[in-house]
């Protein structure tokens, strides 16, 4: 077994939490597995594209190796923002995880030429409304104890130390 297969089965078993992969023909059909206690939503996701598309174990494997199973668009920031626009206003998606494929390069490419042309279509914000995530979040401020005198009935104890 080439490196390779070793470690596209290995990040897909880790995907799916199943092991013992390896033992299945890679140009086979995808095996019935049962359900893991590992994350049971990517592996629904997988194995049901694997069922829909006819898909090799090996090609699964190669399906997972990029995005996850996520979807993954590739193409200039125009064709990239137009398929975000799109589940944006249809309501398939609230918002992104971006999943850049190697860092920092391909996340320095969406910064520069993804963001902007979502700030140009109204979509990315140009500036925060407050100084802090917490007041971008639109979370309340921290609440303040009020001060406390040295020596008064309320003055703070000494601090616990916990082994």
């Amino acid at each position: 077994m080439s490196q390779s297969t070793s470690v596209g089965l290995s990040v897909l078993e880790h995907t799916i939490g199943m092991s013992g992969l390896d033992q299945f023909p890679l140009h086979g059909p995808v095996p019935e597995m049962p359900a893991t206690n590992g994350p049971l939503s990517r592996q629904r996701l997988l194995l049901e594209a694997a069922r829909r598309d006819n898909l090799t174990l090996w090609e699964l494997c190669l399906q997972n190796a990029g995005p996850r199973g996520h979807l993954m668009t590739i193409g200039t920031p125009s064709q990239v923002v137009d398929v975000m626009e799109h589940w944006f206003h249809n309501g398939a998606a609230d918002g992104f995880n971006v999943m850049p494929a190697w860092l920092p390069g391909s996340l320095q490419d969406f910064v520069d030429f993804v963001i902007p042309e979502l700030q140009r279509r109204g979509l990315f914000r140009t500036e925060y409304e407050a100084a802090t995530l917490r007041g971008n979040l639109g979370l309340p401020g921290p609440v303040r104890r009020r001060q406390r005198g040295a020596g008064s009935a309320d003055a703070p104890k000494a601090p616990v130390q916990i082994p």
